[in-house]
């Protein structure tokens, strides 16, 4: 429940950054020697991570306030896991797990949520079929995934259909283990947090353009990796502290790496004010500190070329256009409907409901900024359109209900806590 109005001021540093907490589980597991990470998110998603590599015989301490010590086994020093590796709500998990399993000797099955249960995974067996690999799905293309194990991969030069940084993690990472060499091209640039990890660890990626090639046959070398906050946690911020008047926040310690950073992009070109400060490089990664201060946002068309380097941010970006002067049009973002659940329709539907001419198309949303009234939204167990709802209440007019919140635990468990340290009036209560 988000009581209307408030507004946000002071400095806070949010949670670490999911993708890279994925990833610093999955290469530190794969490499020689002890990996030691700063800064893990301590969510549901990247746990469930970490638990099926100690299913598959790594031992990992931690976490314990954001540390975790691995002892990497090696590339070939996985052991078969005793059961299916079950990973919750985590589409990143098990995209880019495929891959890294297709080159396994042993067999493996991956499960998941209800949610997670329903999102297509033929986006990662079709290419690692062409590679060689066998894994078995559901008639409709989704989990649970059998991994045929002992399979000789085969390098391919894959032309991706749709831009998808997991898409593209997923076969780098058989490529890990497929003869010869592995290329991915993608339509549009993607999130390249694994390129960079894999380089940290030592193993060398070629990238030219929009390509990035590996060969198979190097090793994964143990290193320290302090994981930035994560940008699209941040997100939530640096909307609200737009569209309250007199907020003025501070964001600690953000990654800002170019493949992430379309929100503040986007946001710029609505008007918002928004300053970068303290840049600096940690574990190859860009970090800075973020001011926002509240502005009068107005409504874009958004670039094409900025969709892939926002997606994950389009919930809480739909209430910014939602609080913007004039009208905002999103296409290109067909990604959307994919996602934990379906985006643009249930963004379209909560933002109706609370007064807003939101209109869902076939690849993104047409918003006329207006006034946000109260009303009882459903996030359909989706966290970022949780969270995002929780924000229009900075500009509403009357309280805002939100179902189904659970999954904010997925990606930021301190969320509320954090949010009303800021000064949104929220509360948060347990359902029976």
């Amino acid at each position: 429940m988000v009581e209307p109005g408030g507004n946000m001021q002071g400095k806070i540093r949010v949670p670490g950054d999911k993708s890279i907490s994925h990833r610093s589980i999955m290469l530190g597991s794969l490499a020689n020697g002890i990996t030691h990470v700063k800064g893990f998110l301590e969510a549901e998603d990247a746990l469930a991570t970490l638990q099926a590599f100690r299913d598959m015989g790594v031992t990992i301490k931690g976490p314990d306030n954001g540390e975790l010590t691995i002892q990497g086994v090696g590339l070939h020093g996985l052991k078969a896991p005793e059961k299916p590796l079950y990973l919750g709500n985590s589409g990143t998990s098990m995209r880019l797990l495929s891959g890294l399993l297709a080159g396994q000797s042993f067999d493996s099955t991956l499960t998941g949520d209800e949610s997670l249960s329903k999102r297509p995974m033929k986006r990662v067996t079709q290419p690692l079929a062409e590679m060689g690999a066998k894994i078995a799905t559901t008639e409709q293309g989704t989990a649970p995934l059998h991994i045929k194990g002992g399979q000789s991969l085969h390098g391919i030069d894959y032309l991706m259909p749709m831009a998808s940084a997991q898409v593209k993690s997923c076969v780098l990472l058989a490529g890990l283990y497929a003869e010869g060499e592995t290329s991915v091209t993608e339509p549009a640039p993607t999130r390249d947090h694994t390129e960079r990890m894999l380089t940290g660890f030592g193993y060398s990626v070629t990238r030219e353009g929009n390509k990035v090639t590996i060969n198979s046959g190097g090793s994964l070398d143990a290193c320290d990796i302090d994981v930035p906050s994560d940008i699209s946690s941040a997100a939530f911020f640096l909307v609200g502290a737009s569209i309250a008047e007199n907020s003025e926040v501070l964001l600690k310690h953000v990654g800002i790496n170019p493949t992430r950073t379309g929100i503040i992009d986007i946001l710029k070109l609505m008007g918002a004010d928004i300053e970068i400060s303290n840049q600096t490089t940690v574990g190859g990664e860009p970090v800075a500190d973020i001011r926002v201060r509240s502005s009068q946002l107005k409504g874009i068309n958004i670039p094409s070329d900025l969709v892939p380097l926002a997606i994950d941010e389009f919930p809480v970006l739909f209430v910014a256009a939602a609080c913007a002067e004039g009208q905002t049009v999103l296409t290109d973002a067909e990604e959307l409907r994919v996602k934990e659940c379906d985006r643009i329709q249930v963004m379209a539907d909560g933002l109706q409901i609370l007064g807003i001419d939101a209109r869902p198309t076939k690849d993104g949303m047409i918003i006329q900024g207006g006034k946000i009234g109260g009303g009882e939204v459903i996030s359909h167990g989706d966290h970022r359109i949780a969270m995002a709802f929780a924000i229009a209440g900075l500009c509403a007019d009357a309280p805002i209900t939100i179902q189904d919140c659970a999954n904010v635990n997925t990606s930021f468990p301190p969320f509320v806590q954090l949010a009303a340290s800021l000064g949104l009036n929220i509360e948060s209560k347990e359902v029976s």
